[in-house]
């Protein structure tokens, strides 16, 4: 039942009622990522999309997907043998807005004190 109200009522985990209706209609799946999204194609090939595995979070497609999704390639992941370049990086996920997220010196979300100013700046007076 959960499940069920989920795709009614939120777009953000996972799939809504009416994307599962569209995806059943004109969708043909395509592949399947390492992180357990599916990506489909209508079956005329014109539109292209994924559900993703848990929350949206369009940093989770994989490069090769990436370039699929974003009509680089025609040829999916799955159809070729792809292997990721050497200098590309796992997937990290986006940590704003978590507690692990990046903040500097001076933030006013951290403990520590605001470096002094240096005299090297002038405020803007009207």
């Amino acid at each position: 039942m959960k499940a069920f109200l989920l795709q009614v009522f939120t777009w953000w985990s996972g799939q809504t009622l009416g994307t599962r209706f569209h995806t059943w209609r004109k969708g043909e799946m395509i592949g399947e990522d390492s992180f357990g999204n599916r990506y489909y194609r209508q079956r005329n090939g014109q539109r292209r999309w994924v559900i993703y595995n848990g929350e949206a979070d369009a940093s989770r497609i994989p490069p090769g997907w990436h370039g699929w999704m974003h009509y680089r390639t025609d040829i999916p992941p799955t159809d070729e043998s792809y292997t990721p370049k050497n200098w590309q990086k796992p997937h990290q996920p986006n940590l704003t807005g978590t507690a692990a997220a990046y903040r500097p010196k001076g933030s006013a979300l951290t403990r520590e004190r605001r470096p002094d100013v240096t005299g090297d700046y002038d405020a803007w007076s009207p």
